[in-house]
């Protein structure tokens, strides 16, 4: 589908983790509890989202006088500060999704997830759905549900509309801080655990499973 393969360090300067995604100074998200902060490196966290490679990857294509249409893809590890249960963790890895361009529109999010998930679950069908929501670095901002139907659709997910992730059009804000003309050009973004997908097409119960090193279960895979 024309997406590029982007990454970026997992130790982040706030300006990249935050700011320029348009998060504001009092936002929760900076809070002790949600961030991991380097006690000796004053401005730097360990990465809460994979969206500062967006950043990054426009900035870099600006320099180069490279301009849209962008498309990326970001998978990679990420931290947040959290108790571990069945369905989370400390550290855990997220995909991240970015097109830019002159035309894009959410239409296009929407055919771009709905193949991505069709791919994902083989020979199932699959049905996207909107739902409104709220992300300070896209405007409108999406939560983004999926059902399968099918025979080949795993028994436990079938015809159930799960939440999957949350996306938007990328904020002309975040844009104009890339260095990108808002003006001209918009976007998409989406963001997801990986470690959720994998849950759910292998019908694992428990993602501490995924960092416990036990060979009867990594074996499988």
């Amino acid at each position: 589908m024309g997406f590029a393969f982007e990454e970026g360090p997992l130790l982040e300067d706030e300006w990249h983790n935050f700011d320029a995604l348009n998060v504001p100074k009092d936002h929760p998200a900076r809070d002790m509890q949600d961030t991991f902060f380097i006690k000796d490196e004053q401005g730097m966290v360990l990465r809460t989202h994979t969206s500062p490679v967006q950043i990054r990857y426009m900035e870099t294509q600006m320099k180069k006088g490279v301009q849209p249409p962008y498309r990326v893809i970001v998978p990679g590890k990420v931290f947040r500060n959290e108790a571990t249960d069945m369905t989370h963790e400390a550290e855990f890895f997220q995909i991240e999704g970015l097109a830019v361009g002159e035309d894009v529109t959410l239409a296009n999010l929407k055919g771009t997830l709905a193949r991505f998930f069709k791919e994902l679950f083989k020979g199932a069908q699959v049905e996207i759905r909107f739902r409104p929501s709220f992300f300070p670095f896209t405007e409108p901002s999406v939560e983004v549900d999926m059902r399968i139907t099918g025979e080949s659709a795993p028994a436990k997910l079938r015809d159930r509309w799960i939440e999957m992730m949350g996306a938007g059009m990328v904020h002309p804000q975040v844009l104009k801080n890339a260095g990108v003309d808002p003006e001209k050009y918009q976007g998409f973004a989406f963001g997801m655990g990986l470690d959720r997908l994998a849950l759910l097409r292998w019908g694992i119960d428990d993602v501490r499973h995924m960092h416990s090193a036990d060979l009867r279960f990594i074996n499988q895979f």
